[in-house]
């Protein structure tokens, strides 16, 4: 283990671990180049280092990534990447009242914290950790995608019908093309440009982005609000709001690490469920969704922990927990690394060192983060609407083609973002749409094999409802729906005992 953290810190793989973050944190903050993207264009050029330096630069890359998305959620209402969804809840609303200084640096604390807190879980606990993930069959992903549906009452503002009935919208988009398991042919209406389905990324740019071009082209106002006073990084508020909120840091942080480890699931997931629990468990006084910090904190330490969370399954069972992770695994395979436990004694150096290096590049992230975040603030809320517009949109355009490098893309993306805008006049949030959207092929896959297996073994009952994990996420859905109605009786009873 010295020896891997001396390895670690050698000047060659500190520069490089550096230099991954940079960079990835400058390509999640444009829309459309995801974290997976970001690592399969580095992938070749790792192709001549040692294992443990191409490992070091594609994990600091992922990294930063991940973190970068909180620039264009908090200052554009838009996720760089997906997993920056329930990043935009809070951190805009903070933005637009001159808080988006304060939102940044809130943020890199919040994503260096969490990405500790998982690099923590793969150096110590990865082996029996790995197990977790093997449990999970699909009656399990099932009752998790329900969970997640029922977040939907927490990220409903207003009417929770509204946010069902937007998140039967994004199920009934998720449903479009190649079934998952049947393969058959749903819902294209004879178009050939709908048999792949719609990019989940493409969807997420055009119903968060375009309705913000949209409202910018619209109103005369500026976009965010000028602070004449030059305030710096706020450190110091933004250390006072994380320690105060470290308990939702705990648990945001575990949520990312868990849902890491779960093939499939990734950050946009984590973040979801950490901010549904921080906003369950919210103390008097807090208004989430309309820029509370907390919000911010808890979306943002889930998703970075979901790096080194989705590490753990695919060194040690070769089952990618995120997409990144399935591209990091094609370069270990190329360098002759075999995924398994024994690469964590056979070639214990490199695996060990990696995972330092994950370490620094983490904590490397908070200089850079800051820096990056203060100059991204400053020049978004200098640049006049005439350039911003133009310069969003022409990033939103770029970044949705170089998904498949097609431009079918980028009509779907613009058709939805029509769509959202719409919806939007009317009350209609995106973020319950994304999220059906996302969860609605988990479901369905899930569902379908769970039943064909069911009904091979003669008890479909016991396949849905008779296995240990399936109820405990069945309890907890019902706990997650319920426990907001029985608190908010129970405060009123106090009250009407209090008079």
């Amino acid at each position: 283990m010295l020896q891997s953290l001396a390895a670690a810190l050698t000047p060659v793989n500190l520069v490089l671990a550096l230099l991954g973050v940079a960079a990835g944190t400058a390509i999640g903050a444009i829309p459309g180049l995801t974290a997976t993207m970001a690592v399969a264009v580095l992938v070749p050029l790792t192709f001549t280092m040692p294992p443990e330096n191409a490992l070091i630069l594609m994990g600091a890359i992922y990294t930063g990534a991940i973190y970068g998305g909180a620039y264009a959620a908090i200052l554009l209402n838009t996720p760089g990447t997906p997993s920056a969804i329930a990043t935009t809840l809070d951190g805009f609303p903070m933005a637009k009242r001159g808080d988006g200084d304060l939102a940044m640096t809130i943020a890199c604390l919040a994503s260096v914290a969490g990405g500790i807190v998982g690099a923590l879980a793969l150096l110590t606990l990865a082996p029996p950790l790995s197990k977790v993930a093997l449990s999970f069959g699909p009656a399990e992903y099932f009752w998790l995608a329900i969970f997640g549906l029922s977040l939907i009452a927490a990220l409903s503002e207003g009417s929770l019908l509204k946010g069902l009935a937007g998140g039967a919208f994004g199920l009934l988009v998720s449903c479009v093309g190649v079934a998952e398991i049947s393969a058959d042919v749903r819902l294209t209406f004879g178009s050939h440009t709908l048999i792949s389905g719609i990019n989940v990324v493409a969807a997420l740019i055009g119903l968060f982005c375009i309705p913000v071009l949209i409202d910018l082209v619209s109103t005369p106002e500026r976009h965010l609000k000028i602070e004449t006073e030059q305030r710096g990084f706020r450190l110091g508020e933004a250390f006072a709001h994380v320690w105060r909120e470290k308990l939702t840091l705990i648990r945001s942080s575990m949520i990312g690490t868990i849902v890491g480890i779960l093939p499939g699931a990734g950050g946009s997931v984590a973040g979801l469920v950490a901010y549904s629990e921080a906003r369950r468990t919210a103390k008097p006084g807090q208004s989430f969704g309309k820029g509370e910090p907390a919000g911010v904190i808890a979306s943002e330490s889930s998703n970075n922990a979901t790096v080194g969370g989705g590490f753990i399954p695919t060194l040690v069972l070769g089952i990618p927990g995120t997409p990144p992770d399935a591209v990091i695994l094609g370069a270990l395979l190329v360098q002759g690394l075999r995924t398994g436990p024994s690469l964590f004694t056979e070639k214990a150096t490199i695996v060990y060192t990696f995972i330092w290096g994950l370490m620094f590049a983490t904590i490397l992230m908070l200089p850079v983060g800051l820096l990056l975040g203060r100059y991204a603030y400053k020049s978004i809320v200098a640049m006049p609407k005439a350039i911003l517009v133009p310069a969003v949109a022409f990033m939103t355009i770029i970044g949705t083609y170089a998904i498949n490098n097609n431009v079918s893309d980028v009509v779907i993306m613009i058709v939805l973002g029509v769509i959202g805008w719409v919806l939007g006049r009317f009350g209609y949030l995106a973020s319950p749409i994304v999220l059906g959207l996302i969860l609605g092929p988990i479901a369905e896959q899930g569902f379908v094999q769970a039943w064909t297996i069911g009904v091979a073994r003669e008890d479909l009952f016991g396949m849905f409802f008779g296995r240990p994990i399936s109820l405990g996420i069945i309890l907890f859905t019902l706990f997650s729906l319920f426990s907001p109605i029985l608190i908010e009786k129970w405060k009123r009873r106090s009250a009407l005992n209090e008079r």
